[in-house]
């Protein structure tokens, strides 16, 4: 008997071994191979036995991955503006440790700070206004 979506309720799962694709702060990656119910219509999986968790650690190596880039991308601009990570962070109203955090991975920044270093990077001569 045909199982329908729990999430959309339109689909009708299917069950098969597909790639699911995967995004993170506007990465898009694939998961290969993840058995389970897969629905047509809006790409819900019901996991397989065991490929929840294989799955959930996929994920969480991606995540560290990019988490890892971005903190490594926010070092490399602050040190291009020539700034301390005290003077980043004043300018991003942080507390005095929040770029050391950062950029150690021990803490994640907000978006808004990690957009404002990318415009930084692109429109170095910003800074003198930031810094008024």
């Amino acid at each position: 008997m045909p199982r329908k979506c729990l999430n959309c309720e339109q689909g009708i799962l299917r069950h098969a071994v597909k790639d699911v694709p995967y995004e993170y702060k506007g990465h898009v990656t694939v998961v290969p191979k993840i058995a389970g119910w897969h629905c047509p219509h809006c790409h819900e999986v019901e996991f397989g036995a065991g490929e929840g968790k294989r799955f959930a650690d996929a994920i969480q190596r991606i995540a560290a991955d990019i988490d890892a880039q971005e903190s490594a991308e926010l070092a490399r601009i602050r040190k291009k503006l020539k700034l301390t990570q005290l003077e980043a962070a004043r300018i991003t109203g942080g507390g005095p440790n929040a770029f050391s955090r950062y950029e150690r991975g021990k803490a994640r920044p907000l978006p808004a700070v990690t957009n404002l270093f990318r415009l930084l990077d692109r429109h170095p001569e910003l800074l003198i206004e930031l810094q008024n």
